[in-house]
């Protein structure tokens, strides 16, 4: 990889209205884990609060899957939307951490909420749910699907390494999900994007698991060199760090320019939640009040395609979206990959 800047290659924009968020809900794992705690295991806790903005995290317990957290955050939307779980169309569920490889964890879902509809997987990490989102809009906005479900969810703690002190403490587990139903035509996005640039695949990867590098019996695998565990999430964080923030700048600028919007009309700003240097940064340089950008990683860490819907049914408990604002949601990490849209409620 190069030390050269990566360039930022701009996907197309698109509109896609007449689709409302009719529900949304949570699950976020149970156990607590603070700075404090990781400090038992060498890491520094002032170290993780300054340099990232996290407090604590939550980890899920042995025996909790992916499918478990998406499962209880599904039944949450379909309750807040108030739907019948026979009108569910589709789902779509964005994890990087599925429960098993195959098949996709979004049948294991579906069977566990009683559904009868096309279940798939999607992933692109921490674009995930953008995806996902942008995929059943689609259906709801060409008239296929009447009640579309899409969750986000990922146990990230299964697939990191303890001893990599600058990965560990970043992410956490937890999942959200939300309800899509055919809405008026100012509704939905108002302009959207999603792209991705393959240069960057080694800087976050899983090089274990796929056919390039099948798993074997991980004590019998022989890392590729004295840092690296080949089956465990691996992650060059500096020049993440450089390309997040410069992406997001761009797309942001992007999305609402298409939109004919300024950041001002923005009630709230959804970011996936990675590193609040990285949301600072971004948004600081745009002039957009820090109050209007929803952050939750200070109690849940990174929790990867999960971030975005769970700082959405926060935000929707707490009364802070009505009729008529515009949200500004972006998702972006491995891939390197990412999705940011402009939704009108």
């Amino acid at each position: 990889m190069s030390d050269a800047p990566l360039t930022i290659r701009r996907g197309p924009l698109f509109r896609l209205t007449g689709v409302r968020i009719a529900g949304a809900g949570s699950c976020l794992a149970e156990r607590v884990v603070t700075n404090e705690e990781l400090g038992r295991l060498g890491c520094d806790p002032e170290w993780i609060l300054q340099r990232t903005g996290i407090r604590e995290r939550r980890h899920a317990p042995p025996g909790v899957t992916t499918s478990d957290l998406a499962t209880e955050a599904a039944r949450r939307a379909i309750a807040d939307a108030d739907a019948d779980p026979a009108e569910i169309d589709l789902l779509v569920l964005a994890t990087f951490t599925p429960d098993r490889l195959l098949p996709q964890t979004a049948t294991k879902v579906q069977d566990r909420l009683g559904l009868a509809c096309p279940a798939m997987d999607v992933v692109a990490a921490c674009a995930g749910f953008m995806y996902a989102l942008v995929t059943g809009a689609q259906f709801i906005a060409t008239g296929s699907a009447r009640r579309v479900l899409v969750v986000g969810a990922d146990t990230n703690t299964r697939v990191l390494d303890p001893e990599d002190k600058k990965t560990f403490p970043l992410f956490g587990d937890g999942a959200g999900a939300v309800v899509l139903a055919p809405g008026d035509a100012s509704q939905g996005m108002l302009a959207a994007t999603l792209g991705a640039d393959g240069s960057g695949t080694d800087l976050l990867t899983r090089r274990m698991g796929g056919v390039e590098r099948p798993f074997a019996d991980p004590d019998a695998a022989e890392p590729t060199d004295a840092t690296c565990r080949p089956w465990l999430m691996e992650m060059d964080g500096r020049p993440v760090f450089k390309w997040a923030v410069r992406l997001l700048e761009d797309t942001f600028d992007h999305v609402l320019t298409g939109a004919g919007r300024d950041k001002d009309q923005v009630k709230l700003w959804l970011l996936h939640q990675a590193n609040a240097r990285i949301l600072d940064a971004a948004t600081d340089s745009m002039g957009v009040p820090r109050e209007r950008v929803v952050k939750h990683l200070d109690r849940y860490g990174n929790t990867s395609a999960a971030s975005i819907p769970i700082a959405l049914d926060e935000s929707l408990k707490a009364g802070l979206v009505r009729p008529g604002d515009e949200l500004l949601m972006c998702g972006f990490g491995a891939g390197l990959s990412w999705g940011t849209a402009l939704w009108k409620w």
